[in-house]
């Protein structure tokens, strides 16, 4: 229940980057049984805090006007009750309000994941895969800490505030106004710092959120670098990022000095006027004070104004987890999302695609990638896509995988117009093996049945149809031959197989969903000769019944296909089979003189 609040309303979610404070409070709100509870135990073991004044004052005064001992007993005897109940409430109000916290984070993490799986591919070729980690990980620690660290002084300043306005209501109502200096006086230095503290926060955070993806890319570019000798220029423009980062932290934390110090500072003067108002108020006789009513009044501000420093001292904090609020926003508002929800469910796939005047644009571009496409591909058709870098091959898949939406013209998957069915439940009959294979760090075993939907299968048909599908594609002699078989881990990225060891697993991968519709996306062309063919063996296996499109820029490993399609610029310019356009003696021809000559 609390992970589908945060995520139900994706489309408006409960975070507003604009009301960030707001926001937070209707995330507390979504648990309101345990707030409740927090609140009350919070409100019960503060007691002491704002009424030992009252005892303190009642026993000078008591020492003052010649009372008994068991009058000081009973004052004592009440100290100790009411220090006494703050153990348990503590407990009660950290266990209820600590889940609420920490429940809020978990479910902001899961609301961030699930939306980043609901946005479009477009979106990810924009946003730096460290700037998003660091929205779920960073920003989402920095919401709870403002949360933990925030919540208890804002509300116990509340509570002495509370209690001194109502003590000194019943004891010295003459002295009222007095308090009404400090409330506005910390609350017009919040005014003046919060702005300028929340500009410095987002400079902050945009400066890491930069750094992160320098850092990023340093570590997938390790290779490069060490292979052409380039460690210090890497190093060099990492520590250009580092640099940025410092000044924007140092301007940061000489702004939270400044409120630090001008907070402390007012409120401290005030406390000291409040005192010599009370001792003056007393010596004249203006105002009947008693010597334990002057403690009392100037407790209650001495407590009152450090609570409020406590809270301005928390500015920092406060702005930081507001920024950190707004970036979680910008991934809950972001609009560029792959829209499933509503969409017609596929139940059974066939694998009969059409194109039909099929155009796309990137953003910012100034022509088509591909332009006014017209093919159809039959079921268990193999089509292969050739032609020169930049001929618009991978947009084709990716229009025909959805990742992607046509400017002009419409995709259609067995006579229906893909732009209105769920892709989701059209992907699960299609299976995709890239040029480069992409592993976790998990086992054999894990690695190819991810993802794979065992539901009313048990573990002993599970385990068959992986070794099934590791047999099939010529992985299963050297995945036996592992140090724990299929249980070994590969490593980061497969890091621990060579490179044919690892596109095997793919293809198993793509083996055990048992596809309707299969992409290969240059699968062979990272491997070595010998690699390629045992590879190529495994992928012949594969295709074999299923509607296969094929990318490639080897036309050696498309001479099988049923059919050819030669792109150049966006546009069609030759579809046939392999000996049908050498006859031709067109543009794939001359691709096969070029390549051939090469060889």
């Amino acid at each position: 229940m609390r992970r589908k609040a945060l995520t139900s309303g994706i489309d408006q979610p409960l975070l507003d980057g604009q009301r960030p404070v707001r926001s937070v409070l209707r995330l507390l709100a979504t648990q309101p049984r345990r707030m409740t509870v927090a609140l009350a135990a919070f409100a019960v073991k503060e007691t002491p805090l704002w009424f030992l004044p009252v005892i303190t004052g009642a026993v000078i005064d008591i020492v003052a006007g010649g009372g008994t001992v068991a009058s000081v007993l009973l004052w004592f005897a009440l100290a100790v009750a009411l220090l006494a109940q703050n153990y348990p409430n503590h407990i009660v109000y950290t266990r209820n309000f600590m889940t609420v916290v920490r429940g809020t984070g978990a479910a902001l993490r899961n609301a961030l994941v699930e939306r980043l799986q609901a946005l479009s591919i477009g979106y990810y070729s924009r946003a730096s895969s460290a700037v998003v980690q660091s929205k779920v990980v960073r920003d989402v620690e920095n919401v709870e800490l403002m949360l933990q660290q925030v919540t208890h002084p804002l509300l116990s300043a509340t509570m002495v505030m509370i209690g001194a306005i109502t003590m000194t209501a019943i004891k010295v109502p003459e002295f009222l106004p007095v308090y009404a200096l400090a409330i506005p006086t910390a609350l017009l230095i919040r005014r003046t710092m919060t702005r300028r503290s929340q500009a410095r926060n987002e400079e902050f955070r945009r400066e890491i959120e930069g750094f992160s993806s320098r850092v990023g890319e340093m570590a997938s570019l390790i290779p490069v670098t060490r292979a052409h000798g380039l460690e210090r220029t890497a190093a060099s423009r990492v520590a250009d990022g580092a640099e940025e980062v410092r000044r924007a932290a140092l301007r940061l934390d000489l702004l939270n000095g400044r409120v630090a110090s001008v907070s402390w500072v007012a409120m401290q003067l005030l406390g000291v006027c409040c005192l010599v108002l009370a001792a003056i108020v007393s010596l004249t006789g203006v105002i009947a004070v008693t010597p334990g009513e002057v403690v009392l009044l100037s407790t209650y501000f001495g407590l009152l104004t450090q609570g409020l420093t406590q809270v301005l001292n928390l500015v920092p904090v406060t702005a930081r987890g507001v920024e950190s609020v707004r970036s979680i926003a910008e991934v809950l508002a972001e609009p560029d999302l792959e829209r499933n929800e509503g969409r017609r469910h596929v139940g059974e796939v066939r694998g009969r695609l059409r194109l039909e005047r099929v155009s796309h644009r990137y953003p910012e571009a100034s022509q088509d990638a591909l332009h006014d496409v017209d093919l159809e591909v039959r079921e268990g058709e193999t089509v292969a896509f050739v032609g020169p870098s930049g001929s618009g091959k991978s947009t084709l898949l990716n229009l025909v995988l959805g990742f992607v939406r046509p400017t002009s013209g419409r995709v259609l998957l067995d006579g229906a117009d893909m732009a209105e069915l769920d892709l989701r439940t059209v992907r699960r009959s299609v299976s995709v093996v890239p040029q480069e294979s992409v592993l976790f760090e998990g086992t054999v075993r894990e690695n190819v049945a991810y993802g794979l939907d065992t539901a009313g299968e048990d573990g002993a048909a599970t385990d068959a149809r992986v070794r099934a599908a590791l047999r099939d594609a010529n992985a299963l002699e050297f995945v036996d031959a592992l140090p724990d078989g299929w249980d070994t881990v590969v490593g980061q990225q497969g890091a621990r197989l060579s490179g044919g060891q690892r596109q095997r697993l793919a293809i198993a991968r793509a083996l055990v969903r048992d596809p309707r519709i299969l992409f290969l996306d240059e699968a062979t062309s990272a491997l070595d000769p010998e690699a390629e063919a045992t590879v190529r063996d495994a992928l012949d296996r594969l295709m074999r019944d299923r509607t296969t499109l094929v990318v490639a820029h080897r036309l050696s490993t498309v001479r099988a296909a049923d059919r050819i399609v030669v792109l150049e610029h966006g546009a069609v310019v030759e579809v046939g089979s392999h000996d049908d356009l050498l006859r031709r003696d067109g543009r794939y021809a001359a691709l096969h003189a070029a390549q051939s000559g090469a060889a």
